[in-house]
């Protein structure tokens, strides 16, 4: 199959050879293509065969499974040498199935985390809700993240765990963004740095991040950018403090406008200070999040 042709300003809806996104799930919204994505993720070995395939379907028609398979092919199926493979969309499917996108609503009640509020000292909790996933205080409410957490990355978990593992999903969507690399579909993201209104971690002072292909966004606060910059973490390390054992909420350059200014509009230019025991880095970024230059001075001084 050619590849698409697409020019460089164009969107996906501009995209002739592309399947729109109506047509899309009309092709899986069918039990015998979605058995037999099925029946391709359940194979012991990839590509498989054609009789394989339609027995692990369960289907004698012949000419009627060949119908449904020829569906597939192309947008979430490909036909290789020996037999039929995934496509990346088609495994995307499988997986978010079983991650529980599609078919789980579960339950969680609120759980204690680590580390303090950094507004009024109160206990931190996660909350559960819509496949989002907060880490707010339990006293005043003030919010220091929310995101999507697939129902998925509940099973077989402890509180201590799901935690664990949000913490880890976070750094490494607003890493992505950062880079310019969308999380949801490796398309081109934008970066912008804003001064009015709020988001997911309460700071005024914020970064937006948003896809031009697929439209996905998230929000940040600078310092969430920092946390695997190698100046960072050697800074923190000599002075006692592993950024990989810490969650991000549990650092206040991470969560509040305490520690974020703008020194600089048009372009922007952001000032992040990082208090750490006698102490204090401070990192300058463009607006792009690229760090310009980095210093270290006591807090005495």
């Amino acid at each position: 199959m050619s590849k698409p042709e697409v020019s460089s300003d164009s969107t996906i809806l501009e995209c002739t050879d592309c399947l729109g996104p109506a047509e899309a799930f009309a092709l899986i919204g069918n039990e015998t293509r979605l058995s037999i994505l099925e029946a391709l993720w359940a194979a012991d070995e990839r590509p498989v065969s054609f009789s394989d395939l339609r027995r692990a379907v369960d289907m004698r028609d012949s000419a009627q499974f060949n119908y449904h398979l020829q569906k597939l092919s192309g947008q979430f199926v490909v036909q290789r040498d020996g037999g039929y493979d995934f496509k990346h969309a088609g495994e995307k499917v499988v997986r978010s199935v079983i991650a529980g996108t599609f078919n789980e609503h579960p339950d969680l009640e609120p759980f204690p985390v680590q580390g303090g509020c950094v507004t009024c000292g109160g206990p931190l909790q996660g909350v559960y809700e819509d496949e989002r996933l907060a880490i707010e205080c339990a006293d005043c409410g003030q919010r220091h993240g929310e995101y999507s957490f697939p129902p998925g990355g509940l099973a077989d978990r402890t509180h201590e765990e799901v935690a664990e593992a949000f913490d880890n999903r976070v750094r490494h969507l607003h890493c992505l963004a950062a880079d310019g690399v969308c999380p949801e579909c490796s398309g081109r993201m934008e970066t912008h740095v804003v001064e009015e209104g709020s988001c997911c971690l309460g700071v005024d002072v914020r970064v937006d991040h948003e896809c031009v292909q697929c439209g996905h966004t998230l929000c940040s606060a600078a310092g969430l950018r920092l946390l695997d910059h190698s100046a960072v973490v050697t800074f923190h390390r000599e002075r006692g403090i592993n950024l990989d054992e810490r969650p991000y909420w549990t650092l206040p350059w991470c969560v509040s406008d305490e520690f974020t200014r703008v020194v600089a509009r048009d372009p922007y230019r952001l000032e992040v200070r990082m208090p750490a025991g006698e102490d204090v880095m401070t990192v300058r970024l463009d607006d792009d999040l690229d760090v310009l230059e980095t210093s270290v001075d006591s807090r005495s001084c």
